[in-house]
């Protein structure tokens, strides 16, 4: 990072997906507000400038990504040392320690044993996503509240206004359900008169073309930001796994129903509102980053699906 007008700065390290930069709006808005002199700078892939653009409490993104959900090597930082550093990746050392290395004047974390300068709180594994962020930083006499989350709907009109969305993609194969239960999911909207979108990301086109059964319509290839926000934000519903754009329906306050394997809806689901469904078989912890569906998630069938809909119809008409 070059250096730039002489403006204290704070980096924010949170070097992951769609989801995770969503659920840490709340947090990052709670930065703004406590530094409203600083420059916010946030360390994530390139991919999410719109994103992180639209929720209205980043300044720069500097390019920062790694495979899958590790930690960056290094962050190209190419300033003077950040007047304050927060880890908002993960609970360390590694992710303390690419920080470190940049001699931030305060850095703001999780305490960990074995990393030295950081007097944050302690880790708890069992703790919301949106929550954890947020009592970090209250820790640090930084007020922040989960509920912060909501983004303002794109300028124009929807490209498939009131529409039920269908996002078959995940992240990884054990937080995608069935293509041929969407298929049958989208068959039973059709039959009630419903719009049908189904969407995927790059490269997952094969995957939609297996749920986009006659009558459905397709916006595939990985819909730059704008267009998705501005789609799930005119939307009628939105289904789709644990991932990305289940966060984008919560924070457009777009009816939803998500489903949940490997990891409960209790770490990452949507706010206990009538608008969001999370359906979920308990039981033990699963490995989210499996190749396989996780067990738990193929024991939502498609009726299942098709009466959330309609119950969420009852309770938003």
């Amino acid at each position: 990072m070059r250096a730039g007008p002489e403006r204290p700065r704070l980096l924010v390290l949170r070097a992951l997906g769609l989801g995770d930069l969503l659920a840490g709006v709340p947090a990052l808005r709670a930065l703004r507000r406590a530094h409203p002199g600083h420059e916010i700078v946030l360390a994530a892939p390139p991919g999410l400038a719109a994103a992180a653009a639209a929720c209205g409490a980043v300044d720069t993104l500097l390019p920062a990504a790694a495979p899958g959900r590790a930690v960056p090597r290094s962050i190209p930082w190419d300033a003077p040392p950040p007047a304050v550093a927060v880890d908002l990746h993960g609970n360390g050392p590694p992710s303390h320690r690419v920080l470190a290395a940049l001699a931030p004047g305060r850095l703001l974390g999780f305490a960990r044993a074995g990393v030295p300068g950081i007097d944050g709180p302690r880790w708890s594994p069992g703790e919301h996503e949106r929550e954890r962020w947020c009592r970090l930083l209250r820790f640090y006499g930084i007020p922040a509240d989960p509920a912060d989350l909501a983004l303002d709907p794109p300028p124009g009109p929807p490209p498939a206004p009131d529409a039920v969305v269908l996002h078959p993609g995940a992240g990884s194969a054990a937080r995608c359900w069935p293509a041929e239960r969407y298929a049958q999911v989208a068959r039973g909207l059709l039959a009630r008169g419903r719009r049908v979108v189904v969407t995927g990301g790059p490269g997952e086109d094969d995957l939609v073309a297996r749920v986009a059964v006659p009558g459905a319509e397709v916006l595939g290839g990985g819909l730059p930001f704008p267009v998705l926000s501005a789609l799930i934000a005119g939307a009628r519903a939105v289904v789709s796994g644990d991932t990305g754009i289940a966060h984008l329906a919560v924070a457009h306050a777009t009816p939803s129903v998500t489903l949940f394997g490997p990891v409960a809806p209790t770490l990452w689901g949507p706010p206990p509102l009538p608008r969001h469904r999370a359906l979920w078989h308990p039981g033990p912890p699963g490995d989210p980053h499996a190749s396989r569906p996780d067990a738990r998630l193929l024991r939502i069938t498609p009726d299942e699906v098709l009466g959330a809909l309609a119950g969420l119809e009852a309770v938003t008409a």
